[in-house]
């Protein structure tokens, strides 16, 4: 049996475009001999289409793509992620579906049954969930078709699961032969990993071949990696599809022989790729060609005008160099060393006059060493703010903001001022992993991209005299540990001292990032590119409001 692998790239809302990929990829898999394509879910819709799926003309209008995509299915037969209306008048009025259209027929759906409301997800806001399975006859072959899921609650795999039913195990003692799994899975750090893992466990234990679609693009902050993956019956891997593009490729199911069209590269480079889709994707759907930074001489600035020119093309990006009067002289030169690396042009807007201007118009003093004039350090960040957004305005250009993770989840950043943009490219990136990515973009380009200079320096933000971040915060080594077990593997206080941190940091850390102030401070922040799980965006949900304070319990 000959499977294509649809994993295309869709857009929230566009029907058209989106039925025209299906369509283009049904036509390509007939080209090659296929059986069975398979693309990934909501295809038709745009999975990550939030509210939309509660309007009422989306909900009545549900089915129209499938009309032009029975048709074109003569000769083989298309499984298709799409949303159904259900007919009862109670709960949700739509379903997650799969549809499984043979021959120019509408055979049926797959509806989802579990729905997940952790992350990013928020499914039962909008589907009703399935109360039945039934696997589809095709070709010979009793086929299983999943939606997501459905496909993820293996109690052999998991140490923990969120729900008793397995759709997937029942269609396979009911008889299924083959698993098809339609996915909209977003990308995080190890994700890729685990996906094969659990593919080729179940696989392997149920003695069933599976394959695996899943969805590939940036929508908003959340990425799409694809790597789509096809097992045996024996549980090995005999195809991985390309990560962070498109695959529409074809695969002879009962050859058991590895496929290495599209084997991956490492985490570091997995997130380097994300972030470039992520960038490519935004400014692609929603109709920008042209970005705008300011580049500091840092390592944050640094990486974000680095990836952006990979996704943009460098010409399209324009780097804004903003000297006040604590900026080293390293600031200018080395960004300019960065600069001509890249092609990438360059602005010189100092920011000196305009700042001694609102001192004395708001009586203030200039910083010292070591002094406490916060406002008039923070006056400094929003006059580039203003830069910043004016040159967007003048020249049709989306403001990519640059903090990272590790600065934005303790506050260390000003509001209206670098956390001003459209979106915020290192936002879910931990400062430690910043470093990593700029020495792999320099050792796989085997050149010097991001200048040496900036990645030896120490980070400041330069607000004053001979500032450095250290001097207001702990080690980023000591303190982005604690931020990945708070954040990522949710561990308490008391686990994350268990794991080899001092208690006094985990305390004054987790209670700087559960401040009223800086989680308003988070609100305010554009679109987040999303690299992990429970990352700073929509999915960690925060109230503003609160009293509420960690302290060791002895």
């Amino acid at each position: 049996m000959k499977v294509t692998i649809g994993q295309i790239n869709t857009t929230n809302g566009d029907l058209q475009g989106n039925v025209a990929k299906i369509l283009q990829a049904i036509e390509k898999a007939k080209a090659e001999g296929a059986d069975l394509i398979v693309f990934p879910e909501v295809a038709t819709h745009g999975y990550t289409s939030f509210d939309w799926f509660l309007d009422k003309d989306i909900i009545e209008a549900a089915g129209n793509p499938l009309e032009k995509i029975i048709p074109a299915t003569e000769n083989i037969t298309a499984i298709v992620g799409t949303i159904r209306k259900t007919d009862d008048a109670d709960g949700r009025r739509l379903f997650n579906s799969a549809a499984v259209i043979s021959h120019g027929e509408l055979l049926g759906f797959a509806d989802k049954t579990l729905l997940p409301e952790y992350d990013v997800f928020d499914d039962p806001r909008y589907f009703e969930p399935a109360n039945a399975r039934k696997f589809f006859e095709i070709n010979g072959r009793k086929i299983g078709v999943v939606v997501c899921e459905d496909f993820w609650n293996d109690k052999t795999f998991w140490k923990e699961r969120l729900y008793d039913a397995d759709p997937t195990d029942e269609l396979i003692m009911q008889g299924a032969d083959l698993i098809v799994a339609v996915n909209a899975s977003p990308f995080n750090k190890g994700k890729i990993k685990l996906r094969c893992e659990m593919v080729a466990h179940r696989a392997k234990l149920q003695k069933t071949p599976i394959v695996f679609v899943n969805l590939v693009g940036g929508n908003d902050g959340i990425i799409f990696d694809g790597a789509s993956l096809v097992a045996d019956e024996e549980g090995d891997i005999i195809l991985q599809a390309k990560a962070f593009e498109e695959f529409v490729e074809t695969v002879e199911l009962d050859v058991r022989k590895s496929d290495s069209r599209g084997i991956t590269g490492g985490e570091i480079e997995s997130i380097r790729q994300a972030l470039v889709l992520g960038i490519k994707d935004y400014a692609a759907k929603n109709r920008f060609t042209k970005a705008v930074l300011g580049l500091s001489g840092g390592i944050d600035s640094a990486l974000v005008a680095t990836l952006a020119c990979e996704a943009l093309g460098a010409e399209n990006v324009s780097a804004v160099m903003m000297p006040s009067p604590f900026s080293s002289e390293g600031s200018i030169k080395h960004s300019e060393k960065l600069a001509a690396a890249l092609g990438m042009p360059t602005r010189l807007e100092p920011i000196s006059g305009a700042f001694e201007v609102l001192l004395n118009q708001m009586k203030l003093s200039k910083p010292t060493h070591g002094g406490e004039n916060l406002a008039a350090e923070n006056m400094q960040s929003r006059i580039r703010g203003v830069i910043m957004m004016t040159i967007s305005n003048a020249e049709g250009r989306r403001v990519l903001a640059t903090g990272n993770k590790s600065e934005l989840a303790v506050g260390y950043c000003t509001l209206y001022g670098d956390t001003n943009g459209g979106l915020s490219v290192l936002g879910d990136v931990l400062k430690t992993e910043v470093y990593q990515i700029a020495r792999h973009l320099n050792e796989s380009a085997k050149r010097e991209i991001i200048p040496f200079e900036i990645i030896e320096k120490a980070p400041s933000a330069e607000l004053a005299p001979n500032q450095f971040d250290q001097d207001s915060l702990p080690p980023y080594d000591l303190m982005d540990a604690i931020l990945k077990h708070y954040f990522e593997d949710k561990l308490s206080p008391e686990e994350i001292i268990a794991e080899g941190s001092d208690e006094k940091l985990v305390y004054y850390l987790l209670n700087k990032v559960e401040s009223p102030a800086n989680e308003f401070k988070r609100r305010q922040l554009p679109p987040t590119l999303i690299i992990s799980k429970n990352a700073i965006g929509i999915g960690r949900r925060r109230p503003v409001t609160h009293k509420y304070r960690r302290s060791p319990k002895n």
